[in-house]
């Protein structure tokens, strides 16, 4: 652990968690000076009725007291895509929006995080800002963004709604690319965990393992401090303690709250610690190729690349499996990793999440791809992997591919 360079930790964004917090948000937008509220969503939660039940409360409000939600932009797809970003920010100077509410999972935090972004610097198209694929702008060069900007998130994995991450997919590359800027998570974020409990157990499972990534590739970083090892260790706690209830008891409000607020610190964790991050660098580049969504390739990947990159998580190997309850104090080190990811794959089974992407059409031919994606992908410059490394974990994750 660095305890003497240079480290950051800026948790920007208010927190308010709770059943029916969402009733809180014209209130909230009013004291952020805002007077013309556009919803972002998707079209899922607007089956789900999720957006209706957001977008009522304004409807309680007096006329000319409170900010008026002048339009919902519903078309966001299951990754943030760039062409997407540069649509819904049309749209929003189209309905002369001021305020940005995002309700949705990951892809509609990010795309709103692009959003703000693109009207911040006046583009009308993203990719302007990202044309390496990842920028990132650091106090003081990154300034205040006085977009008022309130996230509502209903799935508990990615915690956007208060990283300073947004990443968005590439069309043209086939790449997911990033920007970081301190700027760009919400001004506040409204934890309600009525909005989860339709979360389908499938997505339930795999977002709570995107959070749980989030937290262990943070515990592991080379760059981890007290502050972000803090956060990463009681997020695997409270994950471990309620992700199977939240998947077998959707309707279980305390375990889908638990659930929020850890993926909340598992992201802040990850935020600030980010270094080496050899799971996202292959959940990126295999969600960018064969439009994997981003949590089930972290829960897939995360257990075979914590068997096959073993000296990254030695370290703080006991941390890790006090947080996860498995094996004793006595234990070497190298059989606490293997207690370790035991229960990382058993709890990966209890879920229903598979162990491999048997499921999706990948070829030989596509699987030749992969190599170049994982070491071109953004992730791989802090954690770069040897050829032969990339593809013998890819080999374990796409099973008979040499048949295909």
């Amino acid at each position: 652990m660095l305890t003497s360079t240079l480290s950051q930790f800026n948790l920007r964004t208010a927190i308010n968690s709770g059943s029916n917090t969402r009733a809180m948000v014209p209130d909230l937008f009013r004291g952020l000076g805002a007077k013309r509220v556009v919803l972002f969503s998707d079209r899922g939660l607007e089956k789900a009725e999720i957006v209706e039940k957001v977008a009522q409360i304004f409807n309680l409000t007096s006329q000319g007291v409170g900010p008026e939600l002048v339009g919902m932009y519903l078309d966001i797809p299951q990754d943030a895509e760039s062409l997407k970003v540069n649509d819904a920010v049309k749209y929003f100077r189209e309905v002369g929006g001021d305020a940005l509410l995002a309700v949705g999972g990951g892809s509609v935090l990010d795309t709103v995080k692009g959003i703000k972004y693109a009207l911040h610097k006046n583009l009308t198209d993203i990719r302007e800002a990202i044309p390496g694929g990842f920028l990132y702008e650091s106090f003081p060069q990154a300034t205040h963004i006085p977009i008022p900007h309130i996230s509502i998130p209903t799935t508990a994995g990615t915690g956007s709604e208060v990283s300073p991450i947004a990443v968005i997919y590439n069309e043209e590359l086939k790449m997911k690319t990033n920007i970081i800027n301190p700027f760009i998570a919400s001004d506040i974020a409204i934890l309600d965990p009525d909005l989860t409990v339709t979360l389908p157990p499938s997505i339930t499972a795999f977002t709570g393992f995107d959070a749980l990534t989030h937290a262990i590739e943070a515990l592991a970083s080379p760059t981890a401090t007290a502050l972000t090892d803090a956060y990463a260790l009681h997020a695997i706690r409270v994950i471990e303690r309620n992700l199977t209830t939240a998947v077998e008891d959707g309707q279980n409000i305390t375990a889908r709250m638990e659930m929020l607020q850890a993926s909340l610190m598992g992201i802040t964790a990850f935020s600030f610690a980010l270094n080496a991050i050899p799971v996202h660098n292959f959940a990126h580049a295999y969600g960018g190729l064969f439009r994997i969504p981003h949590g089930l390739a972290n829960a897939v990947f995360l257990p075979v690349v914590m068997e096959n990159i073993p000296m990254l998580y030695l370290p703080k190997v006991k941390e890790l499996a006090q947080a996860l309850s498995v094996g004793n104090p006595s234990d070497e080190a190298d059989t606490l990793l293997s207690k370790v990811v035991e229960k990382i794959k058993t709890l990966q089974y209890k879920v229903g999440l598979p162990s491999d992407f048997s499921a999706y059409p990948i070829t030989s031919e596509d699987f030749e791809k992969t190599v170049a994606a994982v070491s071109s992908d953004p992730a791989a410059l802090n954690f770069p992997m040897p050829a032969e490394l990339i593809r013998s974990i890819g080999e374990k994750v796409v099973p008979l591919v040499v048949n295909r």
